[in-house]
């Protein structure tokens, strides 16, 4: 099941990173090109929001039932950098990156202006993907 569960987080990294840019690029489009915000562009939006809060909620059941997550911390897990990015760096960065791309898409809703619409995706959708890329752990992705 473990192996599985990690598997499914690999792969829903891909989604997310490619709903995140689709969502990014399309909100930049729209901000330099004073285009309307529509029903369309939110969906776009969901693009980013949607595959972001499954693989939270993937990687939330893998931390309780990984090795490597909170099962792992022990007493002195600060001091080992491994146990220090699964145990606290990768979830609380994840976590802030999906609160980030949640308050883009929750304003782009409430917001009036359409270039506003459009810059909130892409301010909180692009500082949710630097945060996602930063803390990835690339040397433990799986190559299978």
């Amino acid at each position: 099941m473990y192996t599985g569960i990690q598997h499914l987080h690999s792969f829903m990294t891909y989604l997310v990173l490619l709903g995140l840019i689709v969502s990014i690029v399309f909100a930049f489009m729209g901000m330099s090109g004073n285009k309307p915000f529509t029903d369309k562009d939110r969906k776009r939006g969901l693009l980013g929001l949607i595959p972001a809060h499954l693989q939270w909620v993937i990687g939330v059941i893998l931390y309780f039932v990984s090795p490597l997550g909170i099962s792992n911390a022990t007493e002195g897990f600060m001091k080992d950098s491994t146990s220090r990015l699964y145990i606290l760096e990768h979830p609380l960065t994840m976590i802030i990156a999906v609160v980030l791309i949640t308050v883009g898409y929750a304003r782009s809703k409430r917001l009036q202006d359409d270039k506003k619409r459009f810059s909130s995706i892409a301010i909180f959708y692009t500082i949710a993907l630097i945060l996602i890329l930063v803390r990835i752990p690339w040397n433990a992705w799986p190559t299978n």
